[in-house]
């Protein structure tokens, strides 16, 4: 059963530097602060992604929905844009591409994660990680 949650939570791998990257990303479209941010590694996102087995909630990135569904990887981009006023738009372009080719296009980039994070000067792997914690995650 779905555990209903107080706000969309974008959970995300605290231990890549590309991954800490992203969601400072997606914190500077949150400007009206719509999004919490919790670490997958955090023992209280057990509850939320409880349906998710425990070896493979690494494997992407999440979003849980007030209503408790959860989306991963590319098929949370779509619920998430919608949460973000400006990227509406983005979100309705999206929406027409089928879900297992945003899949596809996701694990393409995850996959090559750990040299996307070398290609981050030092300074942008701190100023993302500062953010993130600005944001109480």
């Amino acid at each position: 059963m779905a555990q209903m949650i107080e706000s969309p939570t974008v959970f995300y791998d605290a231990d890549c530097g590309f991954c800490l990257w992203c969601v400072a990303k997606v914190i500077a479209l949150d400007r009206s602060h719509s999004l919490r941010y919790r670490p997958i590694q955090d023992p209280a996102s057990v509850g939320p992604l409880g349906a998710i087995p425990e070896g493979q909630r690494l494997g992407s990135w999440h979003l849980a929905t007030q209503d408790g569904t959860v989306y991963s990887a590319g098929r949370a981009f779509v619920p998430l844009l919608r949460t973000l006023p400006r990227s509406r738009a983005a979100s309705s372009a999206l929406a027409h591409i089928p879900p297992a080719l945003l899949d596809r296009a996701y694990y393409a980039v995850a996959a090559r994660r750990t040299a996307a994070g070398r290609l981050l000067t030092a300074g942008a792997r701190r100023r993302s990680r500062a953010t993130v914690l600005s944001r109480g995650a």
